[in-house]
């Protein structure tokens, strides 16, 4: 008996991708494991979530990587190795998805790396390449961008500063202009489209555009405010189209938007359940 119980409470409890009410609990699931345990880094204002990140929304799918080769490409002016990922489903044992990725020492930042540290990346891309390849729309469900950190290191460019050019001095608005705070070259004009369900994407504003001269300071939703969407969004009477529209725009949302979207989709599920009744 004792034994029985042993073997229950161990039991390891896991999701159904086939299963759209499930996977929305594990996007939950997963927002609330990758911020505690830190499985993110903030890349130009956007989190991506490291590859161990998406090992274990994988696992919580029974879906595992397995290596099934990696390949020495290097030449005599470069190290270079290409890996390939499988992954397994274990309920099934059949394979459900597949990664490439190669690593080089010509990358940024990679000049000085040794053969087995180039081996590993290639095989550690490949794993989070795989993942991404089926996962992607959960990870992006628990409100982080869909793409592995491990693709973003050789990819993220380095920010370029503009050079101001000499005002002459009888010019006075130039004068006001120069004084501004310098704007990074890589600002662009911000939108914000949470496309939230029915009535409470008509009251959502985009976000103002950044002008000439200003510098931008957007401070995006919180995991809190994502983590409330996503529960809001789980509601029965939310349809999933709604659902998909709000989920592809979650990262896009400012702090105040964010607000504003949980403040509709609290109205328009309680109008909705309270159709239901009254039918």
């Amino acid at each position: 008996m004792n034994e029985n119980k042993m073997v229950k409470k161990a039991k390891v409890e896991s999701y159904d991708i086939s299963r759209s009410d499930e996977t929305m609990h594990l996007a939950i699931d997963l927002a609330k494991f990758i911020k505690e345990n830190k499985l993110y880094q903030n890349i130009q204002g956007k989190e991506f979530v490291n590859v161990e990140g998406w090992q274990y929304a994988g696992s919580r799918l029974g879906i595992f990587p397995v290596v099934d080769h990696v390949v020495n490409v290097s030449t005599d002016a470069e190290m270079k190795y290409e890996a390939k990922v499988s992954l397994v489903n274990v309920r099934t044992n059949q394979t459900v998805g597949a990664g490439f990725a190669i690593c080089s020492n010509k990358e940024n930042g990679k000049k000085y790396y040794q053969e087995f540290a180039i081996a590993s990346m290639a095989q550690t891309r490949a794993i989070g390449k795989a993942y991404r390849n089926i996962l992607a729309w959960i990870i992006r469900a628990a409100g982080y961008e869909p793409t592995p950190v491990e693709e973003m290191d050789y990819t993220t460019q380095p920010e370029v500063k503009t050079v101001q050019k000499p005002v002459a001095k009888a010019d006075k608005p130039a004068k006001a202009a120069a004084s501004a705070p310098e704007t990074p070259a890589a600002a662009v004009t911000m939108t914000a489209s949470p496309a939230a369900p029915a009535e409470a994407a008509a009251a959502t504003t985009t976000a103002a555009p950044i002008t000439e001269g200003e510098a931008p300071n957007v401070k995006y939703a919180t995991a809190k405010q994502k983590e409330e969407i996503i529960r809001l969004l789980n509601n029965v009477v939310i349809t999933r189209q709604e659902k998909t529209k709000m989920l592809l725009n979650i990262n896009k949302l400012d702090e105040e938007r964010a607000a504003q979207s949980i403040q509709k989709l609290r109205k328009v599920i309680e109008e909705r359940e309270d159709q239901a009744k009254a039918a």
